[in-house]
Parts: structure tokens; sequence; C-alpha cells
């Protein structure tokens, strides 16, 4: 289980965040009153989404002995009113069959953090 830890600082919602060895900056852009110093909170949450997806698929992959080299992702988000409209484009390089191909896209919809965000955002994984 994950031990995270918030710590307010001196700018008014600048926040460094402390995960296990690793420290890192969260804030909002300067037009919502931030310093824009950090990523988001909701923009960790979707790198997290695509950052999840990539390692699911080369973790399948390497259990499998298939030849997938590299997961590249980009995840694009849009909000309408508070629900969340997002499409990850995921790239695979390799010498990979269709049917090893539609797996891993399957597969890519069963990470965690997908199971996570699914019940209340609009999900949709692409193959470029």
């Amino acid at each position: 289980m994950a031990n995270i830890t918030l710590s307010s600082t001196p700018n008014r919602l600048r926040h460094r965040a402390a995960i296990r060895d690793f420290a890192l900056t969260v804030d909002e852009p300067a037009e919502l009153g931030g310093t824009d110093a950090g990523p988001t909170p909701t923009e960790l949450v979707f790198a997290g989404l695509g950052a999840c997806k990539a390692i699911t698929l080369k973790m399948y992959a390497d259990r499998k002995g298939w030849p997938l080299k590299a997961v590249d992702a980009d995840v694009e988000t849009q909000q309408i009113d508070r629900h969340y409209r997002v499409v990850v484009r995921l790239q695979l390089t390799g010498e990979l069959s269709e049917e090893q191909t539609e797996r891993l896209l399957a597969i890519s919809n069963k990470c965690p953090v997908h199971k996570l965000l699914a019940p209340s955002a609009e999900i949709e994984t692409v193959l470029v």
C-alpha cells in the first residue's frame, strides 16, 4: 500500500508530494490561482492512466514472450460539466501479430487505473 504525503508550501495552491523516495510539486495554472510550478492533480491522475496502460502491456507481453519493444501513450482529456471523456492513444512497437495486437488492446482496458476511473469517466483506448 502506498503512503503519500502532501505538504503545503508558502505559495497559495502549490503542494509538495512525497511518494516513497520521490518528491514532486503539484500546483494549478496561474489562471486558477496557482503558480504553474507542477502538474495539476487531474493531470497526474490521467498521466497515471497512460502509464498504467503502457506498463501493464509491457508486463503482459513480457510474460507471454511477445516481441513488444515499446508502448507510447498519448492521453487526451475533455471535461464536460463534471464528467471526463478520455481518449488514450497507444502506439505499440514490435513485430506483433494482429491477434496479439487485439489482445493487448483488450488488456490495456484492464489496468488498475482504468478500472479505478471507468465508473466516473468515459475512457476510449485506441491503437495508432
